[in-house]
């Protein structure tokens, strides 16, 4: 036992003093950040970056083809090497646009996670963008109104915000590569390309108009790939000081029309990963000068992979730091509000249902029990829309809202335990298979009987024995005589999970 304890107080000491590792597998480039925070301040311990394509290997049907799976799986085995020491805690793997996709991405994640050694998540492209703001905030702290661009490969995430809080965010599906691929095919460099670029991104980008007006911000920043290529390019021909500027853009798009062709531009600072990718990029840029009269563009310090190690970071801290801690917990309680969640009987399911749980699971990680404890929390949020069937109504909103810190795995896997809260089990039969899982939902589902007269109670009277993958619910001697709705309502639960087979489940007596 001592020497468990020990262990877990090393990991812990490392989680919030050690090093943390962010990997963004990007559309274009896959790139592994190594980072501490010392006294409130970030320092780079490594980086790598490859580029993949991946966001070039989707087909017509939007499928993630062969070659591209293989460029992304050979890199992650590479960064698999340089992670290893590092524990799952250490480390946050998050996939953007591309995976989002993809129709076969599940396929795609199993192997990569295999290669990568670690879990590798989803996020969605506000969620994306959130943390991209969270990365230039902290490296780049300012009090002013700012808007910060991010072009990747295949999307393009805009933010408004001040100081350390992003007020506005948003995703569009229109990126360097993408454009590139349509608009400038076989690498040909045309004045109409160029023109059918900028009216594809305006398409996009039309939607934000107001939400993103000049008059909500006084400085620009661009955290990408491909702000940081412009900016080197006007530097190194010394039309700018580094600024991105309209007047600036022209003269670059102008060049790549002399050209002709990607293979024969040169331009001082052009580097040949950027190459492929520079003309979508510059369409993209130019559009958003015009649309939101940006008239200085500066290059960012600060991006998404520092955004995940600061996210992953105040993740560690959020038990101690009443300031920042794990913006999650905020999501969950904002989403209460919204939906009108009886937090109340919220709060009771929770306390049944984690005492539960620590009897069937005490070696459960840290993560399981907290998806646990979010899942009673948002396990009624589907009553707003109807009383009956609301653990469908809950699941499928979890499935789809926006809720900022998690990413789209987390969220689905809260939505199946909360879908599997009632009712009969051949649903969420599948996942039952895991059988850390099925304990979750053994320990929600009997927290939800016990609390389902909604009154308040001084303790829980259900106690549970777990013998391998079957369990025994223990009642104190005169409980059931008192509570015959509720011994009934335990008995069919038994019989419930006796017909499904995934947990054998008993009521002693």
């Amino acid at each position: 036992m001592a020497s468990h304890d020990n262990a877990g107080m090393d990991l812990q000491r490392t989680l919030t003093s050690g090093p943390l590792a962010a990997i963004d597998m990007g559309s274009n480039s896959f790139r592994l950040e190594i980072g501490q925070m010392q006294h409130g301040r970030y320092r780079r311990i490594d980086y790598l970056k490859e580029t993949v394509r991946l966001g070039a290997g989707l087909d017509a049907d939007g499928l993630l083809t062969e070659p591209a799976a293989q460029r992304g799986l050979a890199c992650l085995q590479r960064f698999a090497k340089r992670l290893q020491g590092f524990e799952v805690a250490q480390v946050r793997a998050v996939a953007t646009q591309t995976l989002r996709e993809a129709s076969n991405r599940d396929a795609f994640l199993a192997r990569a996670q295999e290669a990568l050694g670690k879990p590798i998540e989803v996020i969605s492209g506000r969620e994306e963008a959130r943390l991209i703001y969270a990365g230039v905030a902290h490296l780049q702290p300012s009090d002013a109104p700012r808007l910060v661009i991010d072009i990747g490969g295949r999307s393009t995430e805009m933010i408004l915000g001040t100081g350390r809080l992003p007020t506005t965010a948003e995703s569009f599906r229109v990126g360097s590569v993408s454009l590139s691929m349509r608009h400038f095919p076989d690498g040909r460099l045309t004045e109409a390309g160029f023109r059918e670029a900028q009216i594809a991104a305006g398409a996009e980008f039309e939607e934000g108009l107001d939400a993103f007006a000049p008059r909500l911000w006084t400085e620009a920043l661009g955290s990408s790939g491909t702000a940081g290529a412009v900016s080197q390019l006007l530097a190194a021909s010394r039309v700018t000081d580094g600024s991105i500027t309209p007047k600036g853009l022209r003269w670059l798009i102008q060049q790549c029309i002399s050209a002709g062709h990607i293979d024969k531009l040169d331009l001082p600072g052009l580097k040949e990963d950027r190459r492929a990718v520079i003309a979508g990029g510059l369409a993209i840029l130019y559009t958003l000068a015009a649309h939101f009269r940006i008239e200085h563009l500066q290059p960012a310090r600060g991006a998404l992979r520092q955004g995940v190690i600061i996210d992953l970071y105040d993740r560690v801290h959020a038990p101690r730091d009443g300031q920042h801690g794990d913006v999650r917990d905020h999501s969950v309680r904002e989403l209460q509000k919204r939906f009108q969640v009886d937090v109340a009987q919220a709060e009771r399911v929770r306390v049944v249902a984690l005492a539960l749980y620590r009897q069937l699971a005490p070696q459960a990680d840290a993560d399981a029990v907290r998806e646990l404890g979010w899942a009673c929390d948002l396990h009624e949020l589907g009553m707003m829309v109807s009383h009956h069937d609301h653990h469908r109504h809950s699941a499928y909103l979890l499935s789809h809202v926006d809720a900022p810190g998690f990413s789209q795995n987390q969220q689905r896997r809260i939505a199946d335990l909360v879908l599997g809260q009632r009712g009969g089990l051949r649903k969420i039969e599948a996942a039952l298979a895991n059988e850390g899982f099925a304990w979750q939902v053994v320990a929600l589902r009997l927290a939800a009987i016990e609390c389902h007269a909604r009154g308040a109670f001084a303790g829980h009277a259900i106690d549970i024995e777990r013998h391998g993958r079957g369990a025994t619910i223990q009642l104190p001697a005169d409980w059931a005589s008192s509570n015959p709705r509720t011994l009934y309502l335990l008995q069919e639960e038994a019989a419930a999970w006796q017909r499904n087979g995934a947990v054998d489940l008993k009521v002693a007596g």
